[in-house]
């Protein structure tokens, strides 16, 4: 059995033209009126496949909701020491879709996700082209890695930022409640944030984690948790809201 060709309906539907044309008694008024139903079937054919493929690549973030979704920011840089000591900048992440967690110790749902964050660093790990950041605002390093072995009863399978005045956060990316999640696609575009925690190890993550990584578009928007754009009553569809 061949497969659907679409060049191939359209080189079928100006034969049948043709024939029409050349067979039908009624001439040109029925050979207008096949062109108009062939142009309407074509037509509704294509409309059909682009809401489809739409459907496809905004499933993820239809489905997540998350408090800002875009493509025209980019992320702010900055440079932070992990918990060893090392200085790490986020532009030293390009080429790399980073999921970037913002907490601290004394925040409650900080600690509860904890070991999510942890689990979608396991799931991703085998993507070389993704990284799991999470910065920490607490005083010092030795204040963090405690609270996180505290929870995970284990080293945390992702690196460690210490940001103890809340410059980078607070000042360059606005952030006053925790937990806040960013991800960050491999140009430094800022493609969704998410206030609160969140089940992160869940498949709509990964799944929206791996569209980005793949240069996956999707031309939705959503401000303050609210979806906008021309791709907004797709997503409407799919999440009910």
């Amino acid at each position: 059995m061949t497969g659907f060709s679409f060049h191939g309906m359209l080189a079928r539907v100006g034969t049948a033209m043709k024939s029409d044309k050349e067979k039908s008694p009624l001439g040109p008024v029925a050979h207008m009126a096949f062109v108009v139903v062939a142009a309407i079937g074509v037509y509704a054919f294509v409309s059909v496949a682009k809401e489809g493929e739409a459907r496809r690549r905004c499933s993820a973030t239809c489905l997540l909701r998350p408090n800002y979704a875009g493509y025209e920011r980019m992320a702010p840089s900055f440079t932070l020491k992990d918990i060893r000591g090392h200085e790490i900048s986020l532009d030293s992440y390009r080429g790399k879709v980073v999921v970037m967690n913002f907490w601290t110790k004394t925040c409650g749902p900080c600690m509860e996700e904890m070991p999510e964050i942890a689990d979608l660093a396991r799931i991703l790990k085998p993507m070389q082209d993704v990284a799991v950041v999470t910065v920490s605002t607490d005083d010092t390093a030795k204040d963090a890695s405690d609270a996180l072995k505290m929870v995970l009863r284990e080293e945390p399978p992702f690196t460690v930022l210490i940001d103890p005045d809340a410059k980078s956060i607070g000042a360059k990316y606005g952030t006053s409640l925790y937990p806040e999640t960013w991800i960050v696609d491999k140009k430094g575009v800022i493609r969704a944030r998410f206030d609160g925690a969140r089940e992160w190890s869940n498949a709509a993550v990964v799944q929206l984690v791996d569209q980005i990584r793949g240069g996956g578009y999707c031309e939705l928007q959503a401000r303050e948790g609210k979806f906008v754009g021309k791709e907004a009553a797709i997503c409407e569809s799919i999440s009910g809201g």
